[in-house]
């Protein structure tokens, strides 16, 4: 399976679930996900950074994520031993999820719902789970395809024991997709990546609006257009790192989420009216 694993790709059945495997030896930069399946991704090899609106999460090795359908940015990224990029992919959809909580209730309902619902769950692989991920590698290591009931029993097996170990969570499983007001999503997906070298156009596409909205609701709240107003922002931090932890411009410009120190520069001087070694100077 070469690139993403886009779930536009994957056709399934009310109720269904897909076991994948992915590997890549040159994961692609960060892509525009639209999600539209609910997805567990197990990693083998290299880390996985998925944005959402209101969030971001970072995933390694030791760790599995549940992603909610819907769009996100998602980047990957290679081990250090330059191993292929490695992991397993279950997809489901809500159909599938509200069926096991409905023959589930005895399990489940003692439980309190939280009232925080975020559009991914985040869990350490303990050594059922480490063993359970070697299971779904040696499923899918033959060239014969796997039959549906068994990929389904194998959700399921993972469900149950979610429900057992990690019950908090398996509720917020059960409602990870929440809708929230148009102001809200701008707001919370603006917040969450100041820091970020994430684009205009991608804030659009995780908000889920065309970019001329995007923009339009961004200038309503804030009083500013979406490129001026990050900009700002983000040459406020480099004053500050410049100014509290004495940093050259050539240490700072890439994780402020520039590819050249000349870029960084001439948008320093944009805001500023001076380059970052003579801010220095001044202060």
């Amino acid at each position: 399976m070469n690139g993403h694993a886009n779930t536009s790709g994957v056709k399934q059945d009310e109720g269904a679930v897909a076991i994948l495997r992915y590997r890549n030896s040159a994961p692609p930069p960060r892509a525009q996900i639209m999600l539209q399946q609910n997805l567990i991704s197990f990693l083998l090899e290299g880390e996985k950074t998925v944005h959402f609106a209101g969030t971001q999460v970072m995933v390694k090795p030791h760790q599995f994520v549940m992603l909610a359908a819907g769009n996100c940015l998602m980047s990957e990224k290679i081990a250090a031993n330059n191993a292929d990029y490695h992991s397993i992919l279950i997809f489901f959809d809500n159909n599938l999820l509200a069926d096991f909580f409905n023959r589930h209730t005895l399990l489940l309902d003692k439980q309190t719902r939280p009232s925080d619902n975020p559009p991914f769950l985040l869990f350490e692989k303990d050594e059922f789970l480490v063993n359970f991920t070697r299971s779904l590698d040696c499923m899918l290591s033959g060239d014969k395809p796997v039959y549906h009931g068994l990929q389904k029993v194998k959700l399921e097996e993972l469900f149950l024991y979610l429900a057992m170990q990690y019950p908090g969570q398996i509720q917020q499983i059960r409602n990870m997709s929440y809708e929230a007001n148009d102001d809200l999503i701008v707001r919370q997906a603006v917040t969450s990546h100041i820091n970020s070298n994430i684009t205009v156009e991608e804030l659009a596409f995780l908000c889920n609006m065309s970019l001329s909205t995007f923009k339009r609701r961004f200038a309503r709240i804030y009083g500013n257009s979406p490129n001026r107003w990050l900009l700002e922002k983000r040459m406020e931090r480099a004053a500050k790192m410049l100014r509290q932890d004495d940093c050259k411009a050539s240490e700072i410009y890439y994780e402020l989420g520039y590819e050249n120190l000349s870029s960084f520069i001439q948008s320093f001087k944009q805001i500023y009216g001076i380059t970052p070694k003579q801010y220095q100077l001044s202060n």
